[in-house]
């Protein structure tokens, strides 16, 4: 009872930790292009999210199975609640320490590494199934980010230049108000002291920080740019359900595993704490998703939204457990690349994140399970 006990406080804890790296990713672009502020933005990718989570317990069984460790170790490992306890271990611990950095990484990657660190500790290399890690897990994981840059890269230009070639054009904003400046520096006692300011009338062309280029044209009656931005909206609500959809199943595997909750119960209990996690400590993960890799207006964040969206459901109908982190940021990074505003450096930042996402989790992992036994 005590064993369970406690897997079940962990696994609770890497579904918080996977709430709060991952919950914003699929509404980034709505507060990177300035569509919605973070707390609308929030709220919606919540809602969203915790939907797609109730919705993997009739989906995500194929998920469930692959992430219990089935096929990777041996029944008998998979048997000891110290396993399982070490590998959400290395999961929770390596997520929370990339959240608390800023870095969007991949729980799926987190969990990979748990598994292989702690059957590792359980029965070394030869007690491994090692070409099962490869074929179901490492190459549907490294193909996903390179298919989703390839897929934006592409899609991008062509919705643009169908924009274009129907006369749908795109308007900058002037800002015109008054500046507060120093005019003087007025000596008091002997030493420079009090300024003197003055609003000064302005006229400046914004910033994309303050001012988002928006569409102008009508079709069928409706404004081009109210249009783009409730699509925008839909595909960012489809990205978060992808997400819950394809995450929560693999949170949910280490509860079944365990057997300490039956499937429906265990989808509802994680979807829960995703939803409180992303609630509560979303915010430096959203700001580096939001701001930090590329400059994007509401066309782009669209495309990429549409992309993500794309990849994520149709992995998780077949069960492929591609990571939705890497996904969206490499459709974030399509973009970048085509309108030549990535910025390369934060995107280097985040794939070193990426490659020692698996060993660090491993690491964790391995020495859970060899200080528990």
């Amino acid at each position: 009872m005590t064993s369970l006990l406690l897997i079940a406080l962990i696994v609770l804890g890497l579904a918080y930790a996977n709430g709060a790296n991952d919950n914003f990713k699929g509404v980034a672009t709505l507060f990177g292009s300035g569509a919605s502020d973070y707390r609308g933005a929030l709220r919606w990718a919540t809602a969203a999210t915790f939907a797609g989570s109730l919705a993997s317990s009739v989906v995500g069984a194929g998920l469930v199975v692959k992430f219990s460790g089935k096929g990777l170790v041996p029944e008998t490992v998979l048997a000891d609640p110290g396993f399982i306890a070490a590998v959400g271990l290395g999961a929770a611990g390596t997520v929370f320490l990339a959240t608390r950095l800023g870095f969007p990484i991949s729980t799926t990657h987190a969990l990979v590494g748990g598994l292989v660190g702690a059957g590792l500790a359980a029965r070394g290399v030869g007690g491994m199934n090692l070409a099962s890690l490869g074929t179901a897990f490492v190459a549907p994981l490294l193909i996903a980010p390179l298919a989703a840059v390839a897929l934006t890269a592409v899609a991008y230009p062509l919705l643009h230049g169908a924009r274009k070639a129907l006369g749908f054009a795109r308007e900058t904003c002037v800002c015109v108000g008054e500046e507060v400046r120093i005019i003087a520096v007025e000596p008091r006692g002997g030493a420079l002291a009090a300024s003197v300011t003055h609003a000064l009338p302005s006229v400046t062309i914004a910033s994309p920080q303050e001012c988002f280029a928006r569409y102008s044209g009508r079709v069928a009656g409706v404004n081009i740019h109210t249009l783009v931005d409730r699509l925008h909206y839909l595909s960012a609500g489809a990205v978060c359900f992808a997400r819950g959809l394809n995450d929560t199943p693999k949170v949910v595997a280490l509860l079944v595993a365990a057997q300490a909750v039956h499937l429906p119960l265990a989808s509802s209990i994680v979807a829960a704490v995703i939803a409180v996690g992303g609630l509560v400590s979303a915010k430096r993960v959203a700001e580096t998703m939001s701001h930090k890799i590329t400059a994007m207006n509401h066309g782009q964040g669209l495309t990429a939204n549409l992309a993500t969206a794309f990849m994520v459901i149709w992995a998780s109908w077949w069960g492929l457990p591609v990571s939705t982190t890497h996904v969206s940021c490499g459709s974030l990074f399509g973009i970048g690349a085509v309108t030549g505003q990535a910025r390369w450096g934060a995107i280097g930042s985040i794939a070193l994140a990426w490659v020692t996402t698996l060993p660090v989790a491993a690491a964790l992992a391995a020495a859970g399970y060899l200080l528990a036994g």
